[in-house]
Parts: structure tokens; sequence; C-alpha cells
């Protein structure tokens, strides 16, 4: 009777035990770190759908999850300082968002804190960031944004939309990281489709008036719109130069052709940043980086901005305007 007892009275505690462990483990808040090159403004779309993503998995923010945000606002070398301070704060699990920049202050500032990629930049491989897009290594994995890779079909729909197009000018950085890389790409990719191919280099907003007139010297019959900080900072004034000189122009996120750009086309940046929510949720319950593949976007948008055509008194083809996403009119 008394060795009875005893098992009872040791089953209960053990079980006592466990209930209060995984209480324990179940009341657990994570911390997630957020760094990002531009401005919270300027993600605050992207980060409701990364937040409400985090919401239909099971994340309340205050109960189980909190969030550190850090923003560059476009100074990019503010980012090592801003990744060493998340670290610091001893984050679970960092993600950085807008392009190469961040993801690499983030990996130089930790090798142990797991770090998710959202649209990490065109070439994680190429830039060292992971070993591999199947095997990543190291503590890195995400999805990375295939901007470089866009230029080709961005070039391709140009002369879709302008059937006469003989000459494509780039707006591109130069100074930004890994740009000439990109840029070597976007030259084969003109020469390809049978496009003579002119290079506008901007490294400061006040030289967007004289590219736009070496543009127009050089009778450039249409203009691409890289991706870069203090590009996406002016999307406004490079719309409007560009209708002013009559210019059509494609770009790769939404944000341009809301500002008065004619098209854009690039991968669906919502189901990014839904994807990079189930990143983190995956590495909360115990998935290691390295052992996850850095996806490439599978979906993408084609967006066309009607008023901004009838401005420079373009006319676009019926079978290019049906195959749009999205028309602003």
């Amino acid at each position: 009777m008394r060795r009875n007892v005893i098992g009872i009275t040791l089953s209960a505690v053990l079980f006592a035990l466990g209930v209060r462990a995984e209480a324990q483990q179940a009341t657990r808040t994570a911390r997630i770190g957020f760094l990002g090159g531009m401005s919270a403004s300027t993600f605050a779309e992207r980060m409701g759908v990364f937040r409400q993503q985090l919401r239909e998995l099971g994340y309340v923010e205050g109960k189980n999850i909190v969030f550190e945000e850090r923003w560059a606002d476009g100074k990019l070398d503010r980012l090592p300082d801003l990744s060493s301070d998340l670290v610091g704060r001893k984050v679970d699990v960092l993600v950085t968002f807008g392009g190469t920049g961040p993801a690499m202050a983030a990996k130089k500032a930790t090798t142990t804190i797991p770090i998710v990629m959202a649209a990490g930049g065109s070439d994680p491989v190429g830039t060292g960031l992971v070993a591999s897009l199947a095997r990543p290594g190291g503590n890195i994995t995400g999805l990375a944004n295939s901007f470089t890779e866009l230029r080709g079909k961005q070039m391709e729909l140009l002369k879709e939309t302008i059937p006469k197009l003989a000459r494509v000018a780039v707006i591109w950085n130069p100074d930004s990281p890994f740009a000439d890389s990109g840029f070597r790409l976007m030259e084969s990719e003109a020469r390809a489709l049978g496009l003579r191919f002119q290079s506008l280099e901007i490294r400061k907003a006040d030289e967007l008036e004289n590219i736009f007139q070496a543009a127009k010297k050089e009778r450039a019959g249409a203009v691409l719109v890289t991706a870069n900080p203090m590009i996406f900072t002016h999307f406004g004034r490079i719309a409007q130069l560009a209708a002013k000189n009559r210019l059509p122009t494609i770009q790769a996120q939404k944000e341009f052709v809301e500002a008065g750009g004619l098209m854009m086309y690039g991968p669906s940046e919502t189901d990014i940043y839904r994807r990079a929510a189930i990143y983190v949720d995956k590495i909360l319950k115990g998935a290691k980086p390295a052992e996850l593949p850095v996806e490439r976007p599978m979906k993408f948008q084609l967006i066309f901005n009607l008023k901004t055509a009838k401005q420079i008194g373009l006319t676009i083809p019926p079978n290019v305007l049906v195959r749009a996403d999205k028309v602003i009119r």
C-alpha cells in the first residue's frame, strides 16, 4: 500500500513539473529584431503583412512575441551600429529589410543569432551571404529579391510596350554594394534584345536633372530605374522628370508607379514578407537557418499607370495591358 502511495505521489509530482515546464515554454516571449536600410514608414505596409502572418501563426505581440526595430533612414553607414545594438539586446531572430546592405551588416554583427533576409539582395551567394541557396550554411537564410535577374524581363516589357524602342537608359548608383555585377548583366540583356544601352550614373539626388537631360540628348526611348535606398527616396522626382521629358519608365517596386512612374514589374512583396514571417516561425520552433533553403520570389506583379501614359502621349498595346495585375487610372 505504502509503495502504491509513493508511486502515485511521484507520478503526480512529475506530472506537475511537466505541466509547469510546458506552461513556461508556452508563455516564453520571443524577441524579434528588425533591421532596415530605409525608414519605418517606407516599410510600414510590408511590416503589416509580416505581422499579420505572425498573428495567423499564433503570435500575439506583447504576450508571446515582442519586436525591436532599427531603421537606417537611407544612411547605410548606420547599419553596423544598428545591427550591433540589436545583437546586444539578445534578439532570438534578426530580420533584415532592404537588400544586401542590412543583411551584410547583420552577418558581420553575429554568427550565432539566426538571421532571416526579407528580400535580401539579388545574389546572396555571389555576395557571400550564404554558401548556396539550397544549403545556406551559417546563420542566414530567407528570401532573395531577384531584382538583377528581372532586368531582362523588364527590358522585354519595355520593348513590347514601345515597339520602336531602340535605346534604353538605366539609372543606377555605382556606389551601391555589388552594383557592378548587376550593371554588366543589364548591358548583356540589352544587347541580347537588340537594344542600345545608356548608363545614367547617380550618386546624389541633385544629379537627377542632368541625367535626364543626358538621356534626352542621346535619344533614349525609355528609362529603367534600379533599386537603391537613395533612388527609392526620390521616386517622385524621378517620375516627375520622366514625365517632363516624355520618357517611359519601368521599375521593380510598386511605390514607383504609385509615385507617377509608367510601369512596374517585380516580385510580389506581399508574398515575400508573408514568407519571411513563416521562416521566423520555423526558426522559433527549432529549425536551423543553415538547413532552410533561400527562396527566390514565386509571385510577380505587372502594374501600369495609365495617367502617366496619357501624360507622355503613350498608348500601351492592348496585348500588353491585358496582362497587368493592376492598372492605375
